[in-house]
């Protein structure tokens, strides 16, 4: 059974909710398979929903930093990759 694609306009507050709550119905162990197999879905979709939000949201974040000349100059923020970090 094809869940009902999510609205355009649902908030990443509103999904990260959603999805907090149906993490905690698949936790519970209620419920039977198929229920599971639908949450699951939807959980899987709000996922892909929130990880596109906050990709978007990434490309807009803008860092300032001091050039070489003492000014300021606007330059894209580029998340570390923390697998590379020591630790």
């Amino acid at each position: 059974m094809k869940q009902p694609d999510l609205p355009s306009n649902l908030s990443f507050e509103d999904a990260m909710k959603e999805l907090e709550s149906i993490v905690a119905k698949l936790d519970s162990g209620d419920g039977t398979l198929e229920e599971s197999i639908t949450l699951f879905q939807r959980g899987v979709e709000l996922s892909k929903l929130c990880s596109k939000r906050l990709e978007d949201i990434e490309k807009r974040v803008r860092i300032l930093t001091d050039n070489s000349n003492g000014n300021k100059k606007e330059t894209d923020f580029l998340p570390t990759d923390e697998s590379n970090t020591e630790k």
